[in-house]
Formats: C-alpha cells, structure tokens, sequence
C-alpha cells in the first residue's frame, strides 16, 4: 500500500506532464519544432549520476542523449558524479560505473579525464566540491533568497504527519523565514542545527522544454490548508552536515562546468522550476532542458537501478554486445529518420541525431534487445574481425564455466569428453559461422547447440514434445536403419566427408526406397522422395543431433565428423532395438 504522500507525489508528477503537454500544444506552429532543433554551436552536455545504484538501461539512455547532442555538434560530454548521498551510496558503484560507460563505447572528454582523473571543471566529484557549494549558500542568505531553517526533525515529522492526514504534500510552514538576520546568524555561530533552504516565489518561473516546449506554473506556487495555514514548499539547499542536496549541487556545477544542454528523465520535470529561481537568484544564465520519458516495464512500471536484471553490467556478462545496447536505448524516446531500419551504428546514431524526442513514458520490449543482438552478432561474425574473436572468447569461456560446474562434474560419467581449450574455441568458432544470424548469448548458443560440444545419451526426456511427433516419423524407417547407416558412413577419406558429397549421399537415399511404411495409411510418411528426404533428415537429427535444431544435417555432420557421427548413429539403432520404452512413447502418443 502506497503512503499518502507517495500517493501525492505520484499524482503530482502525473499532473505535471499532463499540464506540460496540454501548454506545449498551446504553442504556435513552428516554436515546438525550432526547439527540437540540434543547436547550431558546440554543445557541453553531461551524465552526472548516484553512486547509489548500478547503471541501468534507463541511466544509460540519459547518457547516450547527452553523449550524442556533444559529439552531433562538435561540443564535449562531461562526467560527473554526485557522491553526496552518503547513507545511500553502494561501495562499487562509482568503479563500476566508469567501466560500465567505458564498455559501452561513451568515453567522456575533458581531455579523457573525469572524476576517476580529473580535468580542466575538476574536480569532477560532488563530495570534493563541498566548499563551493557553502559558498554559494551563503550568497544566497546574504541575498534574501534563502534562510536558515532551525526546526528539528521531530517537528518537521509532525508537520509532514498532519498534512499527510489531509491527503496534502508534506510542505513546509515557513516557521524560520522570519527570524531576524542577525539572530539566525548568532544561533548558527553558536552551533545550533540547521539547514539552509530555498525561499521559492509564489510565482515559478515558465519555461521552455526542448521536448514539452512551455511548461509553467507547475503546481509550485503558495499553497493553503483548509485551516489557513500558510504551506510553502521551500527546498532545501544545504543540509545540516554541510553537505548540498541534489537542487544546489546541481545548479552550481552545472554553471562553473559551462553546461549548455541537460537532458533528463521526465521525473525531474517538478524540480526544474526551483533550478531556474537558483539560476535567477545567483543571475546566471541556465542552460537549455530536454525532458525525456521514463522507460518502464511492462507492467508500466518505472526501471529500478537496483534491479539486477536491468543492470548494464549483468547484460555484459549475459554477453549482449556493447553496440546492440546502445542501439537498443536510443530507440525509446527518440524518432530517428532513418526509414529503411533501426540497426544504427554509433557513427550512424552520431550522424542523424537531432532533438526529436518523444513525449510520454516508453514501455521496453525485451525482444528488440534480442533482434538486435542477432543482426550485430551476425554482422561481427561474417566480418571475422576483432569483434568476432571476442564472441568466440566469450562463449567458449561460458561454455568451459558451464563444464567446471558443481551439476557437470556429478554428470560427467555420462557425458564424457567434454571439449575444452583451443579445440572448444575452435569449435565455437565453426558453430558460429553456420549460425550467424541466430546468436543471442553464450548460454543460449550453449543450449541449443551443446551437442557440438560433448557426447550426449541419447533420451526422449531431451527432446521437445513439439518435435516427438516428428521425430517418432523416423520409427517407420526402422527395418532400414543398417542400411542407411551404411550408406551414409560408408566414405572413409576425408574429402569424400564433405557438406556436398553428404547432402548427395542422403538424396540418394530418399531415391532408394520406394516405400518406407507397411501401413497405407499412415500419412506421416509418403513413397514420395520427396517426403522421404526429410524423413531421414529427422532421423539424423535425432540420432546425430539428439534432437536439437541447428544446421542443416549434411553441414552438422561434415563438422562432427565420420568418427562421431558414426559413434551416435550406432548408439541411435542400439536404442531402437533396446530401449523400448522411448520408442512406444514417440510412436503411440498423440503429440499431433
């Protein structure tokens, strides 16, 4: 169950993008369009996450928009990280961050320096910038556009209980605004508590989003209780351990580090008012927003970056390529003009990039992960290069981790001679280039064409109930099987073991036989050569693939070779003759 205030939160935010798109359509003609628009000078944009989670699909994809506008227009992109929510930070994060950007191909500038270096905006980490952030604070309070706040936890509790109670956002009731300057100062001398928070006018600024276009007076401004108590929302700027929140922090570094463009998601769209009366009250010029959609599950759920299956670095050791993830996010939330395909290398995402962002949050869908997946892969693959080794290397490593492991080991009487080393690799290596266009990830490689890779009993228990059917066609050959055993395993030098003199040998099969089943009516298997043909194929499939899909069976056998092929049909007509329980379940059941 949701708390009041989250409920109000929630509604709120609802309320803003609604009001945003309702005051964007009330733009003329040709503004909305100007705005989208790449600006026409170099752009510094930047990612300035939490070391309170992982990088996820949703941070990646503010990264890659920010990445994008700098190098679309000749500017710089910036990293930086805010390192200021000390309760909440996780101890890996900020390491596993810069590699994870570092994998996915969006190395920062600053003369590749950043906050793991340092650069010429340095230092590049919040929790190193405190004293800057204390000084602009007290700008603010000799200005009069903040002042110290001396109420104590417990009665700010109590104040945020009554106004959840009324079903009210948990505002503040202005109590220290009016303390006289020189008592605030003499308390904060004296060492009293206290934050410093933002005096926000009853009158937010409007503003112009580059997706939005204007957006104004979101619900900011002086609200009143039903009581007549006076409810100001006032921010807090710099908390009682000296340290900015998000709203200061943000504003500062983004000015001294030259920001022109920040995009972000939707979710911040409430805090950008409050950022413009920073920038107004400190007299800068702030810089442009874009704000973008969540992206959310299927359940329209918003994407946690502390959930793992969403995190950049759990896709990594999936084994989902760098580039198909890139391609993947920068499909949600942007309309590229590229009519003829959404596979875009990153020069090609580069070279058309403009500030076509769509409206309203995006629902992922897994399977373009997928199909993308397929089409790098299989581009890597015929192009053999560096990329290709790579697939190679990691797959093969999956599979050898898949053969150290605790179930392989108590398996591997049955399932002797595992390959391992140059020989794996070497096999991974040929599989791949006959499945090009079907790679997804090493396990799922692993999964479907393991009989490549170790000998397997063979067992209806491994077969699919979809194919039992089809495979139990291949009983009907029965009284045939020494034969075409022999016929098919009759060539002994290796150029006679090829994919084409196979694929000859078993047509010549299908000829051979000009009727397979005793039973007229028994469809499943015709006097055609025709239907014959596949007949055989299936029980190759069965005997030599165990079932599995891959290759077509000439090619799968030219790989495997005489000796193993030999060695599996062998055991297939063993089977026949021994084990018939197997057999009466794929011939009787009606799986049809």
């Amino acid at each position: 169950m949701l708390s009041r205030q989250h409920r109000w939160s929630r509604r709120n935010f609802v309320f803003q993008q609604f009001r945003a798109l309702s005051l964007s359509r009330k733009l003329g003609a040709q503004e909305l369009p100007s705005l989208r628009q790449l600006p026409t000078s170099p752009a510094r944009t930047r990612f300035a996450p939490s070391p309170t989670g992982y990088l996820h699909l949703g941070s990646l994809r503010t990264a890659l928009f920010n990445y994008l506008i700098a190098k679309a227009t000749g500017g710089q992109f910036l990293l930086r990280v805010e390192d200021t929510d000390t309760k909440r930070t996780i101890s890996d994060a900020e390491e596993r961050l810069y590699g994870d950007l570092k994998w996915a191909g969006l190395q920062w500038d600053e003369e590749r320096k950043g906050p793991d270096i340092g650069g010429s905006y340095g230092p590049y980490k919040q929790s190193q910038r405190t004293t800057l952030y204390r000084e602009h604070a007290d700008i603010l309070l000799h200005s009069g556009h903040a002042y110290r706040c001396f109420c104590s936890p417990q009665a700010l509790n109590e104040l945020a209980r009554r106004r959840a109670n009324l079903g009210q956002s948990s505002d503040y009731d202005r109590a220290c605004e009016g303390i006289p300057k020189a008592q605030s100062d003499e308390r904060a001398f004296a060492g009293e508590r206290f934050v410093v928070r933002l005096r926000v006018p009853q009158e937010p600024p409007e503003y112009k989003d580059l997706v939005y276009g204007l957006v104004g007076k979101l619900n900011h401004a002086k609200k009143t209780r039903k009581v007549g108590e006076a409810i100001y929302e006032d921010p807090i700027l710099l908390k009682s351990d000296g340290l900015p929140t998000y709203h200061l922090a943000n504003v500062v570094d983004d000015h001294h580090m030259q920001i022109t463009h920040v995009v972000r998601a939707a979710e911040w769209m409430s805090s950008t008012p409050k950022h413009l009366i920073l920038y107004k009250a400190f007299d800068w010029e702030p810089p442009a927003f874009a704000h973008v959609g969540l992206l959310q599950d299927s359940h329209r759920q918003k994407f946690s970056k502390r959930k793992a299956e969403l995190d950049i670095r759990h896709l990594e050791e999936e084994g989902f390529l760098p580039q198909a993830l890139i391609n993947y996010v920068a499909l949600y939330g942007w309309q590229h003009n590229n009519t003829k395909s959404d596979v875009l290398s990153m020069k090609e995402l580069v070279d058309t990039f403009d500030m076509k962002f769509t409206k309203g949050n995006t629902i992922v869908e897994p399977h373009k992960l997928a199909y993308l997946q397929r089409k790098y892969a299989a581009k890597y693959i015929e192009d053999g290069g560096q990329e290709f080794e790579a697939i190679v290397d990691r797959t093969s490593k999956a599979i050898d981790q898949e053969f150290e492991s605790p179930s392989w080991y108590q398996a591997a009487k049955q399932y002797p001679h595992p390959l391992r080393g140059i020989e794996l690799q070497s096999r991974v290596a040929d599989v791949l280039r006959l499945t090009a266009t079907n790679y997804v990830s090493p396990k799922a490689f692993f999964d479907n064409y393991q009989y490549f890779f170790y000998e397997e009993p063979l067992s209806s228990q491994k077969i699919s109930k979809s194919r039992q059917a089809i495979f139990a066609a291949s009983l009907t050959l029965f009284p045939h099987l020494p034969e075409i055993n022999r016929v098919l395993l009759s060539p002994t030098r290796p150029e006679d073991w090829t994919p084409e003199a196979l694929h000859s040998r078993i047509e010549g099969l299908a000829h051979s036989f000009p009727v397979i089943s005793p039973d007229p009516a028994d469809t499943r298997v015709r006097a055609l050569p025709k239907a014959l043909y596949k007949t055989i194929q299936w029980y190759l499939r069965l005997g030599i693939a165990r079932g599995g899909s891959g290759p077509p069976m000439h090619v799968t056998m030219a790989l495997l070779g005489r000796d193993i092929c030999m060695q599996r049909l062998e055991q297939t007509w063993k089977a026949f003759q021994a084990d018939g329980s197997i057999w009466e379940i794929l011939a009787h059941e009606k799986f049809m």
